[in-house]
């Protein structure tokens, strides 16, 4: 008797988390993520690095070998390869191992590798939480129904910015630290966001009437984002909470409420249902 899994069912460990050994193996691979990014974390720390670095060094290479063989049984036990290596998770696995590798070439790559700290995302699927998958399939719907108005609310600040910033360079000029409209573009945007960095700062009259005027439209601004996705998530929720066809339909056979929005039959007992608006 072979006492190696079959293929399909490594398959099913690796990918799927309905039983006991693949939700172990993805809780593993977890903890491995998270011992990872915290070595990477502490390596940064110029004191813990003096003294431990060796030894810090050696265990993120050890994740590394660990997440690279992971990496290439996935690749094996997919039935769309393609699929795998170009989607989402496939190519947060690949970045999740290329830094180490480019570190060997490039000068401290390897804290890229935090990136890993994405695939604890995977939790989610591991969990089975279905209230917070739904309320990210909200999230997700809402934002891309406010894509639109996203979009001309990013160029009409991006307008502004460049006007406030042409103007001010006119006014302050290099003087006053605005050398050029990109450099003017960029204390407008700062200004215009409520930042605030202090690196240019306007020194005449003028220019400080306008960088008020500035400052309180970066008020007014802000809160239009925000509105109008909240107004998008509104909207999505009144929709799944709106009633549709047979969500509420009462079985005339056996009384059973609550069926699925598209059911024709009862799930209990088979019976035909009445829609709700006969």
């Amino acid at each position: 008797m072979n006492p190696f899994p079959s293929k399909k069912r490594l398959a099913h460990i690796v990918y799927e988390s309905d039983d006991r050994a693949s939700k172990n193996f993805d809780l593993v691979l977890l903890i491995l993520i998270l011992m990872s990014v915290t070595v990477v974390i502490l390596d940064s720390v110029e004191e813990i690095h003096r003294d431990y670095g060796r030894f810090l060094y050696v265990l993120e290479w050890s994740f590394t070998v660990v997440f690279t063989v992971e990496y290439f049984i996935r690749i094996w036990l997919s039935n769309d390869k393609p699929g795998y290596l170009f989607g989402f998770y496939g190519l947060v696995d690949f970045l999740a191992i290329l830094p180490s590798y480019l570190s060997l070439f490039l000068f401290q790559t390897q804290y890229l590798t935090v990136i890993r700290a994405l695939r604890f995302l995977r939790i989610l699927r591991i969990l089975k939480l279905p209230h917070y998958i739904s309320e990210a399939s909200a999230l997700k719907s809402a934002l891309k129904h406010s894509q639109p108005k996203i979009q001309v609310f990013v160029g009409s600040v991006l307008t502004i910015v460049l006007v406030m910033g042409s103007v001010m360079y006119i006014i302050e000029g290099p003087e006053s630290g605005f050398t050029s409209i990109p450099r003017s573009m960029y204390w407008a945007i700062v200004t215009l966001t409520t930042v605030g960095y202090g690196d240019i700062a306007p020194t005449t009259s003028f220019g400080q009437f306008v960088a008020a005027l500035i400052m309180l439209l970066g008020y007014a601004i802000i809160a239009i984002p925000t509105g109008i996705v909240s107004s998008e998530m509104t909207a999505a929720r009144f929709d799944q909470k709106t009633p549709r066809k047979n969500s509420t339909s009462v079985c005339s056979g056996c009384g059973r409420q609550n069926h699925g929005p598209e059911a024709e039959f009862c799930e209990k007992c088979g019976t035909k249902l009445e829609p709700l608006d006969s």
